[in-house]
């Protein structure tokens, strides 16, 4: 049966860090699209606090997480683990966008590997509920590891092409919201 906890504790944090994958869920207030996102490289994930946990947002064909959190600040994020050990994890909370240049961008992207190429944003999440759930339904399945497709694309990129590309992709969702704003300068 389920469980709600009260923190992130030693053992919930080891979960998370056990885990590959986990998916980030949005929605807007009213109408349009629910967003359910896949999210892998294992050191983008970080537990800031008992409370508090934040990713590494790469650039993507879509801003619909940014979107939505702009519009509203709702986030779930789930982990379950697809080993020996059948559960569930979903992260429940508030969530806002840290770009590069905001003043707490050093502090928060230092919570991840400085290797890893063309971050867009830090997602930071108070949690509101932590709760687990069983996994029985989920397979086992094996990680063999990240794809490197991402982070290859990314090491192609300039700052100017990255500028274009959310000024092309990135700048409203699906539904048209707001996400990321248009870049002021070539070096954004």
């Amino acid at each position: 049966m389920g469980k709600l906890y009260d923190r992130l504790d030693d053992r919930l944090r080891a979960f998370i860090a056990a885990q590959p994958l986990f998916f980030v869920a949005t929605a807007p207030s009213e109408g349009g699209h629910v967003n359910v996102s896949p999210k892998g490289y294992r050191d983008t994930f970080a537990v800031v606090d008992d409370r508090t946990v934040a990713y590494l947002d790469m650039h993507g064909s879509g801003a619909e997480t940014i979107a939505h959190l702009r519009e509203n600040g709702r986030i779930t994020v789930m982990f379950c683990s697809f080993e020996r050990t059948p559960k569930i994890l979903r992260l429940y909370g508030t969530g806002r966008i840290v770009t590069p240049g905001a003043p707490d961008w050093p502090e928060l992207s230092a919570l991840f590997p400085s290797d890893i190429p063309g971050p867009r944003s830090v997602i930071v999440i108070a949690l509101d509920r932590i709760a687990d759930s069983c996994g029985y339904g989920v397979p086992y399945m094996e990680f063999t590891g990240d794809r490197d497709h991402l982070r290859d694309w990314a090491l192609r990129k300039t700052p100017a092409d990255f500028a274009d590309y959310r000024r092309e992709k990135n700048t409203t969702s699906i539904d048209g919201l707001p996400a990321l704003p248009l870049p002021t300068t070539e070096a954004s």
